[in-house]
Parts: C-alpha cells; structure tokens; sequence
C-alpha cells in the first residue's frame, strides 16, 4: 500500500457522489410531486424518531460539539 489511506481501495468517491446527487434529485422530484401534507408529516415522522432514538448513542453533547469545533478549524485555518 504505497501512499493514499486503506480506506479509498474498496471506495470510489465519484460513484458514492453520483449516487448521493441521484437521490436528492428523486427526493426533490418527490416533494414537487406530493401535497404539502404528506412530505411534511414525513419529515416530521423522520425528525421525531431521530430525536426518540437520541439517547442511544454514545456520543455526548460536549463531545459532539468539540468534534465538531475540531472539524470547523480544519476546514477554516486562522479563523475564530
């Protein structure tokens, strides 16, 4: 394994790109396509049970949000 990070062997970024711009293109279409009503109560069916299932994970919020902070600072070098 000469240079690069073991992880890119088995992933292709471009694929994992195109697939993810197919998928908000049909979720778009999908939205444009239904009553108001429907996608709403989707969405709010899909934030509850995100909020429901909080408490399972490991992650705290201090911890969260220091990867976070860490995450910002590496994108954006010398600011803040």
């Amino acid at each position: 394994m000469s240079g690069g990070n073991r992880m890119e062997l088995g992933f292709d970024r471009e694929k994992n790109r195109q697939e993810r711009l197919a998928f908000v293109r049909r979720h778009a279409l999908w939205v444009r396509r239904v009553p108001n009503e429907v996608w709403s109560r989707e969405q709010a069916d899909l934030i509850d049970a995100f909020l429901a299932n909080a408490g399972s994970y490991a992650l705290s919020r201090a911890r969260y949000l220091e990867m976070h902070q860490a995450l910002a600072k590496r994108r954006h070098p010398g600011s803040s």
